[in-house]
């Protein structure tokens, strides 16, 4: 992979950059005062900054978001409000908002699939779709293909075992589950594939808002399930895509 100092200097030798453009750009990153943007980060881990939406104004989004598609990136903001995602899409042509996972994505042109390889995304039940669709817009950015698998929990196990064979086609396994977050377990004691477990902070009070859930996957006696933090869909499919590059 090119370094990001490469890069520059390339631009710079070809004359796309003045020698002030490339020295402020040598820094690797770009600073607005709220927000110092990683120009950096694609060269160093394969993928730009993601900016996470929780606690930002629309106008801190909305200037993240133009500086990475400026730079021809692919841009993934997680955690986005509605309003917040209405604004951005007013002005970036091509970003699309799933409200469901609460994510904006944009595709610049020339984006591709990066494998054939697919990552199967299975979802407990119906209420932890939202974290499913956020590792599912992650994988998408990242260039990977996904399928879903919804509400297929352990209460009604004869479901899994009905869609089992396609599961088992996949090259990585993501496992969304709240309540007592069994799922996963189940899974991991029926495939090859790695399977990365969420929990989610769907369930009732001794649920603890996904610590339950987040304890019994952690402690799953099926050998190659991962764990990541509660609701961390994005996580999930960052990681996964990572393994299908390996």
């Amino acid at each position: 992979m090119q370094s990001y100092t490469t890069h520059i200097l390339t631009q710079l030798k070809n004359g796309h950059l003045s020698i002030e453009e490339a020295e402020e750009q040598l820094k690797g990153f770009t600073d607005y005062g709220f927000a110092k943007v990683d120009d950096e980060r694609e060269f160093r881990q394969g993928f730009p900054e993601v900016i996470f939406g929780a606690g930002k104004t629309a106008e801190q989004i909305l200037h993240i978001f133009k500086h990475l598609v400026y730079k021809g990136n692919t841009v993934l903001a997680t955690r986005v409000d509605a309003n917040s995602a209405e604004e951005v899409c007013r002005q970036v042509e091509g970003a699309v908002y799933d409200s469901s996972g609460r994510t904006l994505l944009y595709k610049p042109e020339g984006y591709e699939l990066k494998t054939e390889k697919k990552i199967g995304v299975i979802c407990a039940g119906t209420s932890d779709i939202p974290v499913a669709r956020e590792a599912e817009v992650t994988i998408e950015a990242m260039g990977h293909r996904y399928v879903s698998f919804y509400d297929i929990g352990v209460a009604g196990i004869h479901r899994l075992f009905a869609q089992i064979e396609e599961i088992r086609k996949c090259d990585v396994l993501i496992v969304v589950a709240g309540m007592e977050g069994a799922l996963p377990s189940v899974v991991g004691g029926l495939v090859s594939a790695p399977v990365i477990a969420v929990p989610t902070s769907i369930g009732y009070g001794a649920h603890l808002n996904g610590i339950t859930s987040l304890l019994s996957m952690l402690n799953t006696c099926a050998s190659g399930v991962t764990v990541v933090n509660i609701d961390n869909g994005f996580g999930a499919g960052y990681s996964a895509s990572l393994m299908l590059r390996v």
